[in-house]
């Protein structure tokens, strides 16, 4: 049971770091919203390989630490921790990975935004909030769930991956 924790420990460490890297270099501008679907990638990664609570310590940290870098937002802190719960929860009560993905949309994309629309109102004004803000996290989930469906559905095949689809 200890080296499972410790596993756990480790891989959300390193998913945090992946996150917090990866988010860091991987956004991108579609007009004047910015995407950044590594967070929600990794979400998902973590959801569905260590679990709902696993995976919120990753968010957690994830958005911690690239607030403190200056290269994270404020607004996705709330965002990012329902997806990553309520991926965990979807994937450990189905084992469906599209119901997982449909968790992180759900959980960040939609109530993710809904909880950090009245901060984004306040630091982006009404306009800035609708039409930036919340598409741009709705389309920043949306690109990481399907990068990391795609991933996931090759590392499930895996043998060694075999031990966190139990």
């Amino acid at each position: 049971m200890a080296s499972k924790q410790l596993r756990n420990l480790v891989l959300t460490a390193l998913f945090s770091a992946l996150g917090t890297i990866g988010g860091s270099v991987m956004e991108f501008s579609i007009g004047a919203a910015k995407v950044d679907p590594m967070q929600h990638l990794i979400n998902l990664v973590s959801g569905v390989l260590l679990g709902p609570w696993w995976a919120l310590a990753q968010a957690f940290l994830t958005s911690l630490i690239r607030n403190l870098m200056g290269t994270g937002t404020i607004l996705a802190f709330p965002g990012s921790m329902f997806g990553a719960v309520f991926v965990g929860l979807a994937y450990r009560s189905t084992k469906k990975l599209w119901l997982a993905g449909l968790g992180e949309l759900i959980g960040t994309g939609i109530i993710g935004a809904i909880v950090a629309y009245p901060l984004a109102k306040w630091l982006l004004g009404a306009n800035g909030a609708l039409f930036l803000f919340i598409p741009s996290f709705f389309l920043s989930a949306l690109v990481g769930v399907v990068i990391g469906y795609g991933l996931l559905k090759v590392l499930l095949r895996k043998k060694r991956f075999q031990e966190f689809n139990k």
